[in-house]
């Protein structure tokens, strides 16, 4: 079988009662993709849901973590096993629309660009109301992010982002947890070249009481990988 042109990696933990609609949406948008689920040790019924859905659906495909390995570690797994020839990151918990991938990869697909970030700072594209201090940390750390790798990004640790398959098969990640979101930004922005563009898109935030995972430790710790990344061999 040809190699689909697209790869849309979905991460998943604890994500049973979104992940059906993220998938059923990405699927409606009628393209030549492979959906990959790594179900990363849920505790509910995740994986059983994809399964259904995979039974169901030919283009989506689950792989399982027997235990919780983050976030990280989940998009490493789906990026060693996709085959497209532009690779896609899409969470599982609807804060950001399925709908919206046709935007996301339109760059790399006319040729322009080897990677493409969505922006949830930039445009005028839906927007629930940000929680403020996260708004303020992703503030800081593109702000930083641009100081260390001289580039104008505006949301660095957005979770939609879309590479040339061939160029994300070839970097060597390493973080298990939500500092993948600054270390790929990091790598990329170090390679010569690299034509790194955002568009906007719509963002359907969360409350930690409606499921929001990431926390002020988080920050801290990308503020780490920014600087570790930047300056290690």
């Amino acid at each position: 079988m040809p190699a689909p042109a697209i790869s849309i990696l979905v991460p998943a933990y604890g994500e049973a009662g979104t992940i059906e609609q993220v998938l059923r949406r990405a699927v409606a948008l009628g393209l030549d993709c492979e959906i990959i689920v790594v179900d990363d040790g849920s505790h509910d019924t995740t994986a059983a849901v994809v399964q259904r859905l995979a039974d169901e659906l030919p283009q989506v495909r689950l792989i399982r973590h027997e235990r919780n390995r983050g976030k990280g570690a989940a998009v490493r797994t789906a990026i060693d096993a996709s085959q497209g020839d532009i690779v896609l990151v899409q969470d599982a918990d609807l804060e950001y629309d399925p709908r919206d991938i046709p935007r996301l990869i339109e760059p790399l697909q006319s040729g322009v660009a080897d990677v493409v970030y969505g922006t949830r700072l930039r445009g005028g594209e839906p927007q629930r109301a940000h929680l403020f201090w996260h708004y303020v940390g992703n503030r800081l750390l593109s702000l930083l992010t641009n100081v260390l790798y001289n580039t104008t990004i505006s949301d660095m640790e957005v979770g939609y982002k879309a590479f040339r398959g061939d160029l994300v098969r070839s970097i060597h990640l390493v973080s298990d947890d939500f500092r993948f979101e600054p270390e790929i930004t990091a790598k990329i922005l170090r390679l010569p070249d690299i034509r790194l563009y955002e568009v906007p898109i719509s963002y359907y935030g969360r409350t930690f009481a409606e499921g929001k995972k990431i926390t002020w430790r988080d920050g801290f710790l990308a503020l780490g990988a920014l600087l570790r990344f930047r300056f290690s061999s």
